[in-house]
């Protein structure tokens, strides 16, 4: 098309600021059309999605989180793991010795009963106060509540925690025995301590430990070999007693408090059975032996443990196999005031270096006492050499 050929426009007058004022109105409706859209946009990429979250994490908050929280307040982290393949039993508190069954009370003559045995208390030994004593049977579970039931429930219990006729499967005895003789006078006796059992299976099965490599009730639990099971909680409840060493004096018993005095004795019986197959009749004499002086080595008296029963003596059929071990002693070496640094030595050196020398077990007392002796236990020939050796470093120079 050419020039010419274009409408004559010029005959209209159109004032220019209308030319900005449309320009502007138009930039401006365009502008905002594409906020707009580009609000639609954010809203449906982040706002909605936002939005979905936040009712997903409200849901999830009531539904899990919450509930974790609270029974996490009141009940610590929750009961050992994988405890699927043991079947639950029924836990009594007992306040009464009516509460306590019959073949507990009056053991029978003519057999045996195994039972689990652990006893919790404010830092328990021969001062620290039995708040619980806790008894696995078959069957059920019992905490005997020591606070509530008093002494006289404590007294209750005597015959059978002295009888042999009641087999106690315990880790670890030392500590509890100290408290059930300085505080009630029972002499507990018949023990399957199964920290101790756990050494002679090793021993037997040739994997060397050192002298200071006492398993503990947690690592015992998840060896796979006896029980397979995690206790976290364990971790748990050793942190509140360090925040308030009244934890088990308080009553009522708190769901955890319940729970976890169950737990530390509902898998005894069954390690004691896993246990059971991988011992011999040399290592169950063994075993009850070390059981035994384990029961007296912090319960030091006057008269060299005569009031205590005697120690378990070989069987006929060891004796008649020709079977003749070297006797095992308990020997309390006292230690001068101020000699007690030179019997541990730096970071222990000393008492290691004799317990690698001898083979001897040596326990100090430690915090909870008695602070001026050392017991040592073991063959009478590793016993006096140990005692030699810690007598030498006591010597001044």
């Amino acid at each position: 098309m050419a020039t010419s050929d274009l409408p004559d426009l010029s005959h209209l007058s159109i004032d220019p600021d209308f030319y900005l004022f449309g320009s502007g109105f138009l930039f401006s409706y365009v502008s905002f059309i594409q906020f707009q859209v580009m609000l639609a946009i954010s809203a449906y990429l982040v706002v909605i999605p936002w939005f979905q979250f936040q009712v997903i994490l409200a849901i999830s908050t009531y539904l899990v989180v919450l509930p974790w929280l609270l029974d996490n307040n009141s009940q610590g982290i929750g009961p050992p793991e994988n405890t699927s393949e043991f079947p639950t039993v029924p836990i009594h508190i007992v306040t009464s010795a009516s509460q306590l069954p019959p073949e507990f009370l009056d053991p029978p003559a003519d057999k045996q009963i195994v039972i689990g045995l652990d006893c919790e208390g404010i830092d328990l030994c021969r001062e620290g106060a039995l708040c619980v004593m806790q008894l696995a049977l078959a069957n059920a579970i019992y905490l005997v509540d020591a606070i509530d039931g008093h002494e006289a429930l404590i007294q209750a219990c005597k015959p059978a925690l002295e009888s042999t006729n009641i087999l106690k499967v315990i880790h670890d005895c030392k500590r509890d025995s100290e408290a059930l003789y300085f505080q009630y006078g029972i002499k507990l006796n018949s023990v399957f301590d199964t920290q101790i059992a756990y050494s002679l299976i090793e021993e037997h099965e040739g994997r060397k430990q050192s002298p200071n490599d006492y398993i503990s009730f947690v690592a015992l639990l998840a060896d796979p070999r006896y029980c397979g099971v995690s206790y976290l909680e364990k971790e748990e409840v050793r942190d509140r007693l360090r925040q308030d060493p009244e934890f088990w004096t308080y009553r009522p018993m708190s769901e955890i408090m319940i729970r976890a005095a169950a737990d530390d004795v509902r898998f005894l019986l069954h390690i004691y059975q896993k246990m059971m197959l991988k011992l011999n009749n040399k290592s169950l004499w063994h075993l009850a032996l070390r059981g035994s002086l384990y029961c007296r080595c912090f319960c030091t008296n006057d008269n060299e443990y005569a009031d205590w029963p005697s120690l378990p003596v070989l069987s006929e059929d060891l004796i008649a196999e020709g079977y003749s071990p070297e006797q095992e002693i308990l020997s309390i070496l006292n230690v001068p005031p101020g000699k007690m640094g030179r019997v541990i030595g730096k970071r222990g050196a000393s008492i290691q270096s004799v317990k690698e020398c001898c083979g001897a077990e040596i326990i100090i007392g430690g915090a909870k006492g008695p602070p001026d002796k050392v017991f040592i236990i073991g063959p009478v020939k590793q016993v006096r050499k140990a005692e030699a050796l810690l007598r030498g470093q006591m010597l001044d120079f």
